[in-house]
């Protein structure tokens, strides 16, 4: 399955969260058994031969893609949540999104020092989720390796937040 026609799978639902807002809805992309592996046959390949540790999902879409690729690559996988969600002590950041203000948590004990990170996560917007991940596993003693999205809002210019990291998105939109 090409990028256009995963692309296809993808759905849009316009003013969502808010007005003005189109959202990406992978739900449709994902219940697409052929489409779903064909995403993840694109990891497995694309990391194969990396020195990766340990896989970071991003809550909550990055946790479906993340945590399957983990399990390919025999790695472990690190969930990073919204607040009150994990049992143990944690580290948090706080960002802002394109319609609001969040905050992630780690376990502060899921990464030790020098521990090769690559962050998983459905959707690249304005970068804040993101750059937020990034620094919650520099906090802790990581490396991001890499950081890969399905899907990048390019207009949006998020990349700027998060330039200083090595980046891939597999499906890019030049506009809402």
């Amino acid at each position: 399955m090409n990028i256009e026609q995963l692309k296809k799978k993808i759905r849009n639902i316009p003013d969502f969260p808010k007005k003005g807002i189109v959202f990406r809805d992978v739900t449709t992309l994902i219940k697409d058994p052929r489409a779903f592996k064909a995403v993840i046959d694109h990891l497995h390949e694309r990391y194969k031969d990396c020195s990766i540790d340990a896989i970071v999902g991003v809550e909550s879409r990055g946790f479906i893609f993340g945590g399957v690729l983990a399990d390919r690559l025999g790695v472990g996988f690190i969930p990073a949540r919204k607040p009150g969600k994990l049992p143990a002590e944690t580290v948090s950041e706080s960002y802002d999104l394109e319609y609001g203000q969040a905050t992630l948590e780690i376990h502060k004990d899921a990464i030790t020092s020098g521990t090769n990170v690559l962050i998983i996560d459905d959707l690249l917007a304005t970068g804040g989720t993101l750059e937020a991940t990034c620094k919650l596993v520099e906090r802790l003693g990581g490396k991001v390796t890499e950081i890969w999205v399905l899907m990048e809002l390019a207009f949006l210019k998020g990349r700027d937040k998060i330039s200083r990291y090595p980046f891939f998105s597999l499906i890019q939109y030049d506009s809402e």
